[in-house]
Protein backbone atom coordinates (compact mmCIF):
# COMPACT_ATOMS: atom_id res chain seq x y z
CA UNK A 1 0.00 0.00 0.00
CA UNK A 2 1.36 3.30 -1.25
CA UNK A 3 0.44 6.47 1.02
CA UNK A 4 0.55 10.12 0.06
CA UNK A 5 -1.22 11.85 2.86
CA UNK A 6 -0.08 10.27 6.50
CA UNK A 7 2.48 11.75 8.62
CA UNK A 8 4.52 11.07 12.04
CA UNK A 9 3.08 14.06 13.57
CA UNK A 10 4.25 13.23 16.90
CA UNK A 11 6.42 10.43 19.46
CA UNK A 12 7.34 10.11 22.87
CA UNK A 13 8.37 7.16 24.88
CA UNK A 14 9.93 6.36 28.24
CA UNK A 15 12.71 3.98 29.88
CA UNK A 16 12.54 1.64 32.46
CA UNK A 17 13.57 2.50 36.04
CA UNK A 18 15.34 -0.71 36.80
CA UNK A 19 18.14 -1.62 34.55
CA UNK A 20 19.68 -5.62 35.07
CA UNK A 21 23.55 -5.92 33.26
CA UNK A 22 23.99 -9.19 31.16
CA UNK A 23 27.06 -9.48 33.97
CA UNK A 24 24.34 -9.38 36.63
CA UNK A 25 21.73 -11.64 35.02
CA UNK A 26 24.59 -14.19 34.59
CA UNK A 27 25.37 -14.08 38.51
CA UNK A 28 21.56 -14.52 39.28
CA UNK A 29 21.98 -17.72 36.99
CA UNK A 30 24.76 -18.66 39.10
CA UNK A 31 23.01 -22.36 39.76
CA UNK A 32 22.28 -23.53 36.70
CA UNK A 33 25.60 -22.20 34.97
CA UNK A 34 27.96 -24.11 37.33
CA UNK A 35 25.32 -27.38 37.00
CA UNK A 36 25.81 -27.38 33.12
CA UNK A 37 29.54 -25.91 33.32
CA UNK A 38 28.10 -22.79 30.80
CA UNK A 39 30.51 -19.90 29.93
CA UNK A 40 30.33 -16.58 31.69
CA UNK A 41 30.27 -13.64 29.28
CA UNK A 42 28.46 -15.73 26.78
CA UNK A 43 24.89 -13.65 26.71
CA UNK A 44 26.21 -10.65 26.10
CA UNK A 45 28.90 -12.04 23.74
CA UNK A 46 26.19 -13.71 21.33
CA UNK A 47 23.94 -11.00 21.70
CA UNK A 48 25.68 -7.71 21.78
CA UNK A 49 23.28 -7.01 24.51
CA UNK A 50 24.73 -4.65 27.71
CA UNK A 51 21.94 -4.74 29.64
CA UNK A 52 17.87 -4.83 29.42
CA UNK A 53 15.41 -2.18 31.68
CA UNK A 54 12.33 -3.09 33.66
CA UNK A 55 9.33 -2.15 35.83
CA UNK A 56 8.47 -4.02 39.19
CA UNK A 57 6.73 -7.06 38.68
CA UNK A 58 3.19 -5.79 39.45
CA UNK A 59 3.31 -2.83 36.77
CA UNK A 60 0.65 -3.24 34.40
CA UNK A 61 1.50 -2.43 30.63
CA UNK A 62 -1.68 -0.27 30.60
CA UNK A 63 0.49 1.71 33.32
CA UNK A 64 3.68 1.75 31.30
CA UNK A 65 1.91 3.09 27.79
CA UNK A 66 -0.35 5.45 30.07
CA UNK A 67 3.42 7.51 31.64
CA UNK A 68 4.38 7.35 27.41
CA UNK A 69 0.55 8.84 26.09
CA UNK A 70 1.00 11.44 28.84
CA UNK A 71 4.27 12.68 27.24
CA UNK A 72 2.90 12.45 23.95
CA UNK A 73 -0.59 14.48 24.78
CA UNK A 74 1.71 16.86 26.52
CA UNK A 75 3.84 17.20 23.51
CA UNK A 76 0.42 17.75 21.15
CA UNK A 77 -0.73 20.23 23.67
CA UNK A 78 1.85 22.49 23.01
CA UNK A 79 0.86 22.41 19.49
CA UNK A 80 -2.80 23.13 19.77
CA UNK A 81 -3.81 19.95 19.67
CA UNK A 82 -6.69 18.81 21.78
CA UNK A 83 -7.58 15.72 23.00
CA UNK A 84 -10.75 15.75 21.15
CA UNK A 85 -8.84 15.91 17.99
CA UNK A 86 -7.63 12.55 18.70
CA UNK A 87 -10.17 9.72 16.93
CA UNK A 88 -8.73 6.96 17.14
CA UNK A 89 -6.37 4.80 20.02
CA UNK A 90 -4.69 1.71 19.23
CA UNK A 91 -2.99 -0.56 22.43
CA UNK A 92 -0.64 -2.61 20.72
CA UNK A 93 1.70 -3.92 23.42
CA UNK A 94 2.97 -7.98 23.43
CA UNK A 95 1.93 -7.38 26.96
CA UNK A 96 -1.23 -6.72 28.29
CA UNK A 97 -3.58 -5.92 31.46
CA UNK A 98 -5.86 -9.35 31.05
CA UNK A 99 -7.90 -11.13 28.82
CA UNK A 100 -10.72 -8.72 28.37
CA UNK A 101 -11.83 -5.70 28.40
CA UNK A 102 -9.17 -4.34 26.12
CA UNK A 103 -5.93 -2.89 27.46
CA UNK A 104 -6.23 0.04 25.43
CA UNK A 105 -9.82 1.19 27.03
CA UNK A 106 -7.55 1.46 30.32
CA UNK A 107 -5.06 3.52 28.47
CA UNK A 108 -8.30 5.29 27.43
CA UNK A 109 -9.18 5.97 30.95
CA UNK A 110 -6.15 6.32 32.12
CA UNK A 111 -5.76 9.71 30.14
CA UNK A 112 -9.15 10.55 30.19
CA UNK A 113 -10.22 10.35 26.21
CA UNK A 114 -13.37 11.76 25.08
CA UNK A 115 -15.95 9.22 24.26
CA UNK A 116 -15.49 10.38 20.54
CA UNK A 117 -12.15 8.83 20.51
CA UNK A 118 -12.44 4.63 19.64
CA UNK A 119 -10.17 2.39 21.31
CA UNK A 120 -9.02 -1.20 20.85
CA UNK A 121 -6.17 -3.24 20.98
CA UNK A 122 -3.93 -4.68 17.91
CA UNK A 123 -1.97 -8.05 18.85
CA UNK A 124 0.70 -9.13 16.61
CA UNK A 125 3.70 -10.04 18.89
CA UNK A 126 6.74 -7.66 17.93
CA UNK A 127 4.90 -6.39 15.01
CA UNK A 128 2.10 -4.74 16.95
CA UNK A 129 2.89 -1.27 16.80
CA UNK A 130 3.92 -1.18 12.96
CA UNK A 131 0.26 -3.11 12.25
CA UNK A 132 -1.49 -0.12 14.44
CA UNK A 133 0.48 2.33 12.12
CA UNK A 134 -0.73 0.54 9.10
CA UNK A 135 -4.09 0.43 10.33
CA UNK A 136 -3.98 3.83 10.76
CA UNK A 137 -2.47 4.82 7.70
CA UNK A 138 -4.96 2.90 5.98
CA UNK A 139 -8.08 5.27 7.93
CA UNK A 140 -6.17 8.75 7.12
CA UNK A 141 -5.68 7.80 3.36
CA UNK A 142 -9.31 6.81 2.84
CA UNK A 143 -10.42 9.80 4.92
CA UNK A 144 -11.60 8.36 7.66
CA UNK A 145 -9.67 10.00 10.49
CA UNK A 146 -7.19 12.62 10.81
CA UNK A 147 -5.42 11.75 13.35
CA UNK A 148 -4.62 8.22 16.06
CA UNK A 149 -2.21 7.66 18.37
CA UNK A 150 -0.92 4.13 18.80
CA UNK A 151 0.53 2.76 22.12
CA UNK A 152 3.01 0.24 23.46
CA UNK A 153 4.28 -0.78 26.95
CA UNK A 154 6.17 -3.86 27.25
CA UNK A 155 7.63 -4.73 30.85
CA UNK A 156 9.74 -8.09 30.50
CA UNK A 157 10.20 -8.49 34.50
CA UNK A 158 7.08 -10.87 34.67
CA UNK A 159 8.88 -13.13 31.74
CA UNK A 160 12.93 -12.21 33.65
CA UNK A 161 11.58 -13.76 37.01
CA UNK A 162 9.88 -16.52 36.00
CA UNK A 163 12.60 -17.54 33.38
CA UNK A 164 15.84 -17.22 36.42
CA UNK A 165 13.52 -19.34 38.44
CA UNK A 166 12.54 -22.08 36.10
CA UNK A 167 16.12 -22.45 34.68
CA UNK A 168 17.70 -23.02 38.16
CA UNK A 169 15.04 -25.01 39.63
CA UNK A 170 14.36 -27.34 37.02
CA UNK A 171 17.03 -30.45 37.26
CA UNK A 172 15.70 -31.85 34.20
CA UNK A 173 17.21 -28.70 32.16
CA UNK A 174 20.09 -30.23 30.24
CA UNK A 175 22.65 -27.56 27.80
CA UNK A 176 20.35 -28.87 24.99
CA UNK A 177 16.94 -27.83 26.21
CA UNK A 178 17.84 -24.83 27.72
CA UNK A 179 17.91 -22.98 24.32
CA UNK A 180 14.44 -22.58 24.31
CA UNK A 181 14.78 -20.19 27.38
CA UNK A 182 17.86 -18.31 25.63
CA UNK A 183 15.43 -15.61 23.98
CA UNK A 184 13.83 -14.95 27.30
CA UNK A 185 16.73 -13.44 28.48
CA UNK A 186 17.08 -10.59 25.88
CA UNK A 187 13.75 -9.34 26.40
CA UNK A 188 13.77 -5.48 27.28
CA UNK A 189 11.62 -3.41 28.69
CA UNK A 190 9.90 0.25 27.13
CA UNK A 191 6.93 2.45 26.79
CA UNK A 192 6.11 4.60 23.56
CA UNK A 193 3.49 6.63 21.75
CA UNK A 194 3.05 7.84 18.09
CA UNK A 195 0.72 10.05 16.57
CA UNK A 196 -0.02 9.73 12.51
CA UNK A 197 -2.15 12.38 11.13
CA UNK A 198 -3.07 13.54 7.81
CA UNK A 199 -0.70 15.31 5.95
CA UNK A 200 -3.03 18.37 5.81
CA UNK A 201 -2.33 18.79 10.25
CA UNK A 202 1.35 18.98 9.83
CA UNK A 203 2.77 19.42 6.56
CA UNK A 204 6.36 19.22 7.89
CA UNK A 205 6.01 16.21 9.79
CA UNK A 206 8.15 12.97 8.63
CA UNK A 207 5.46 10.90 5.55
CA UNK A 208 5.40 7.54 5.80
CA UNK A 209 5.16 6.36 2.23
CA UNK A 210 4.85 2.94 1.41
CA UNK A 211 3.63 -0.17 4.10
CA UNK A 212 4.12 -4.03 2.87
CA UNK A 213 3.37 -6.94 4.99
CA UNK A 214 4.28 -11.00 4.13
CA UNK A 215 3.13 -13.85 6.67
CA UNK A 216 4.65 -17.29 6.98
CA UNK A 217 2.64 -18.99 9.53
CA UNK A 218 4.31 -22.35 9.24
CA UNK A 219 6.65 -21.05 11.64
CA UNK A 220 4.05 -19.97 14.53
CA UNK A 221 5.27 -22.77 16.37
CA UNK A 222 8.57 -21.42 16.43
CA UNK A 223 8.02 -18.73 19.60
CA UNK A 224 5.38 -18.95 21.89
CA UNK A 225 3.98 -17.47 24.78
CA UNK A 226 1.63 -17.48 27.67
CA UNK A 227 0.74 -16.82 31.50
CA UNK A 228 -0.57 -13.68 32.91
CA UNK A 229 1.08 -10.44 33.45
CA UNK A 230 3.03 -11.51 36.56
CA UNK A 231 3.99 -14.87 35.48
CA UNK A 232 5.00 -14.61 31.41
CA UNK A 233 6.59 -17.98 29.67
CA UNK A 234 7.59 -18.61 26.41
CA UNK A 235 9.85 -20.86 24.44
CA UNK A 236 11.77 -20.09 22.00
CA UNK A 237 13.33 -22.08 18.44
CA UNK A 238 15.68 -19.12 18.33
CA UNK A 239 17.70 -20.91 15.30
CA UNK A 240 14.79 -21.69 13.26
CA UNK A 241 13.08 -18.18 13.90
CA UNK A 242 16.23 -16.39 12.34
CA UNK A 243 16.34 -19.07 9.63
CA UNK A 244 12.34 -18.68 8.71
CA UNK A 245 12.59 -14.98 9.62
CA UNK A 246 15.77 -14.04 7.39
CA UNK A 247 13.96 -15.70 4.34
CA UNK A 248 10.60 -13.87 5.12
CA UNK A 249 12.06 -10.28 5.58
CA UNK A 250 14.09 -10.92 2.16
CA UNK A 251 10.56 -12.21 0.29
CA UNK A 252 8.78 -8.78 1.94
CA UNK A 253 11.71 -6.41 0.94
CA UNK A 254 12.11 -7.88 -2.96
CA UNK A 255 7.84 -7.18 -3.18
CA UNK A 256 8.07 -3.83 -1.18
CA UNK A 257 9.63 -1.82 -4.15
CA UNK A 258 12.34 -0.54 -2.03
CA UNK A 259 15.18 0.14 -3.34
CA UNK A 260 18.61 -0.15 -1.89
CA UNK A 261 20.16 2.37 -3.32
CA UNK A 262 17.34 4.82 -2.70
CA UNK A 263 17.70 4.26 1.27
CA UNK A 264 19.36 6.29 3.56
CA UNK A 265 18.65 4.47 6.70
CA UNK A 266 17.45 1.21 7.67
CA UNK A 267 16.75 0.37 10.97
CA UNK A 268 15.37 -3.47 11.58
CA UNK A 269 13.95 -5.16 15.08
CA UNK A 270 15.92 -5.18 17.58
CA UNK A 271 16.35 -8.50 18.68
CA UNK A 272 20.36 -8.62 18.76
CA UNK A 273 23.52 -8.39 17.16
CA UNK A 274 23.64 -11.65 15.00
CA UNK A 275 20.02 -11.35 13.86
CA UNK A 276 20.91 -7.56 12.82
CA UNK A 277 24.03 -8.71 10.86
CA UNK A 278 22.33 -11.96 9.39
CA UNK A 279 19.11 -9.80 8.31
CA UNK A 280 20.43 -6.64 6.89
CA UNK A 281 23.16 -8.60 4.88
CA UNK A 282 20.37 -10.96 3.52
CA UNK A 283 18.49 -7.65 2.52
CA UNK A 284 21.56 -6.04 1.01
CA UNK A 285 21.72 -3.21 3.54
CA UNK A 286 24.37 -4.04 5.65
CA UNK A 287 26.55 -0.92 4.54
CA UNK A 288 23.86 1.79 5.46
CA UNK A 289 23.49 3.85 8.19
CA UNK A 290 21.36 2.09 10.90
CA UNK A 291 20.45 2.77 14.48
CA UNK A 292 20.93 0.19 17.55
CA UNK A 293 18.84 -0.05 20.85
CA UNK A 294 18.99 -3.75 21.57
CA UNK A 295 22.68 -3.27 23.24
CA UNK A 296 20.71 -1.13 26.78
CA UNK A 297 17.35 -2.17 26.07
CA UNK A 298 17.37 -5.29 24.72
CA UNK A 299 14.64 -6.47 23.01
CA UNK A 300 11.33 -4.32 23.77
CA UNK A 301 9.02 -6.14 21.74
CA UNK A 302 5.85 -4.22 20.04
CA UNK A 303 8.44 -1.19 21.07
CA UNK A 304 11.50 -1.93 19.80
CA UNK A 305 11.16 -0.43 16.30
CA UNK A 306 8.77 2.98 16.96
CA UNK A 307 11.43 3.59 19.74
CA UNK A 308 14.71 2.94 17.62
CA UNK A 309 13.77 5.25 15.01
CA UNK A 310 12.44 7.83 18.04
CA UNK A 311 15.88 7.35 19.93
CA UNK A 312 17.69 7.89 16.52
CA UNK A 313 16.37 10.88 15.44
CA UNK A 314 16.72 12.71 19.40
CA UNK A 315 20.06 11.27 19.93
CA UNK A 316 21.67 11.66 16.46
CA UNK A 317 18.85 14.05 14.27
CA UNK A 318 17.63 12.52 10.66
CA UNK A 319 18.38 15.30 8.30
CA UNK A 320 14.73 16.14 6.58
CA UNK A 321 14.22 14.54 3.22
CA UNK A 322 16.42 11.18 4.29
CA UNK A 323 14.73 8.15 2.77
CA UNK A 324 13.90 5.64 5.78
CA UNK A 325 13.50 1.88 5.23
CA UNK A 326 11.71 0.23 8.41
CA UNK A 327 12.07 -3.53 8.83
CA UNK A 328 9.76 -5.12 11.35
CA UNK A 329 9.10 -8.94 12.22
CA UNK A 330 7.12 -10.47 14.52
CA UNK A 331 6.59 -14.46 15.83
CA UNK A 332 3.77 -15.87 13.74
CA UNK A 333 5.68 -15.37 11.57
CA UNK A 334 4.85 -11.29 10.01
CA UNK A 335 7.33 -8.84 8.06
CA UNK A 336 6.11 -5.54 7.57
CA UNK A 337 8.88 -2.99 5.56
CA UNK A 338 8.12 0.56 5.72
CA UNK A 339 9.25 2.68 3.53
CA UNK A 340 9.56 6.82 5.40
CA UNK A 341 10.23 9.88 3.89
CA UNK A 342 12.05 12.03 6.91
Amino acid sequence: MKYNNVVIEDYAYIDPPEVLTSDKLEELLEPIYTRLKLPHGRLELMTGIRSRGFWPNSTRPSSIATQAGEKLLEKLSKKGIQKRDIKLLINSSVCRDFLEPSTASVIHSNLEMPQSCSLFDISNACLGMISGWEVVANMIETGAIKRAIILSGENSAPLLENTIKTLNEDQTITRKSVKKFFANLTIGSAGVAYCLAHKSEAPNAPQITSIINRSDSTANKLCQGDGNPETLVMETDSEELLKYGKALAKKTFEESQLKANEIDIVIGHQVGKAHKEVVLTELGLNKHQTFDTFDTLGNTGSAALPITLAKMNDEQGIEKGKKVALVGIGSGLSCSVLGVTW
